[in-house]
């Protein structure tokens, strides 16, 4: 499993990489793996500030639905435009073309709560 030194992790399975006061997030690859091929991305929350745990969207696979959840407070930017024509990006390449959105982060004291790849990979093998 593809799990990358440089991100952090939440432990609903998101995946954050941050930039001065941007974060992108995506959900990890043991995340798609579970969900299986990802046939549809509803993102709605494009402009929206929401917290730290709230539902920023949901993703549909062939078998299931499933909230995403924010990894941290802030200000959704940006969407992912690849994700409305090509959701299965997720699946083939989720550290990369498969991230779903772009946040202005409004509370900065969060991302010490959030998890190393060491820590996330000792969630999942629980």
């Amino acid at each position: 499993m593809n799990l990358p030194e440089n991100l952090r992790y939440s432990k609903e399975h998101e995946w954050i990489s941050i930039e001065g006061e941007i974060a992108t997030v995506g959900i990890t690859d043991y995340a798609q793996s579970q969900l299986g091929d990802i046939v549809f991305v509803d993102i709605e929350t494009l402009d929206e500030t929401l917290d730290r745990d709230e539902v920023f969207g949901a993703l549909e696979a062939v078998k299931t639905v499933a909230d995403v959840f924010m990894p941290l407070s802030g200000t959704i930017e940006e969407v992912n435009p690849i994700l409305e024509d090509e959701p299965q990006k997720i699946n083939e390449d989720p550290y990369g073309e498969g991230w779903m959105i772009k946040i202005k982060i409004t509370n900065s004291q969060e991302i010490d709560d959030l998890l190393d790849a060491k820590a996330y990979l000792d969630l999942i093998s629980e």
